[in-house]
């Protein structure tokens, strides 16, 4: 259900259940979480995608019917599995690369927005389709309204209205659109850019997103930045990078950060 492949400190992790347009079930949510969760030490950026013509169809409506008679402890485990997931993704260590096409439904407009950097064809439509089906996308949300913001989602929850990829670009949960012959370039491009900067300091740059983002820039704020780039201009990667710059060279990076 989860197929994935190693190559030049990139991994690359698919959905693989084509004939169920990707949708994920219990088994697709645990072997994804622990792609995430057990990357190789030396990974620098990870490409997210669905295999076949679709990204994803969210929830598999079969097991979503199953758990309608589970209890509600089990229900909550299960719930409790998926923010797992989306945890997974959103505190991955190095840059996770969402490669978008056909339908990115429900749960997997979560993944989209968890990841850093989304890349969709023409083809790509995402829907927030939990409403028409008496549901919610309640844990996704956190990370959706992130991305979209709470006025879009106002909308596009609520109406669960198909979305377009070019207007999901204008809303903030894709950042590029190309025809669908041009994405896989633009996917490889994206990664070797990503894997040309310094390891270390591109895991570093994550983690001060996730601690300034949505914060006031306060006296706590002002310490901890000052700290970060304090630690960062003493690292021996940074004089690595500083010395390559006015050497006119290219900097060796070491594998591991």
């Amino acid at each position: 259900m989860i197929a994935t492949d190693t190559e030049n400190h990139i991994v690359r992790i698919g959905i693989d259940r084509a004939d169920k347009r990707n949708a994920f079930d219990e088994h697709v949510i645990r072997n994804l979480t622990e792609a995430f969760r057990n990357l190789p030490a030396d990974t620098r950026a990870v490409l997210l995608y669905g295999k076949g013509k679709h990204f994803s169809a969210g929830a598999d409506l079969a097991w979503m019917k199953r758990l309608g008679a589970a209890t509600e402890a089990e229900n909550i485990r299960d719930a409790e599995r998926l923010a797992d997931l989306m945890d997974a993704v959103d505190t991955c260590p190095v840059p996770v690369v969402c490669r978008v096409t056909g339908a990115a439904y429900g749960g997997a407009v979560g993944l989209i927005a968890c990841a850093d950097i989304v890349l969709a064809d023409t083809s790509a439509r995402l829907c927030l389709s939990e409403v028409r089906l008496g549901l919610i996308p309640a844990v996704i949300s956190p990370y959706v309204i992130r991305a979209m913001g709470a006025r879009q989602a106002r909308r596009f929850m609520l109406s669960a209205e198909e979305i377009p990829a070019t207007v999901a670009r204008q809303l903030g949960l894709i950042h590029d659109v190309t025809e669908p012959d041009r994405l896989d370039e633009a996917c490889n491009r994206m990664l070797r850019t990503l894997t040309e900067n310094a390891p270390s300091a591109v895991r570093h740059c994550k983690q001060l997103i996730r601690d300034v983002s949505g914060t006031t820039p306060d006296h706590r704020i002002q310490a901890l930045t000052a700290r970060a780039i304090a630690e960062r201009r003493a690292s021996t990667e940074a004089q690595e990078g500083l010395n390559a710059f006015l050497e006119k060279r290219a900097p060796a990076w070491r594998a591991r950060p």
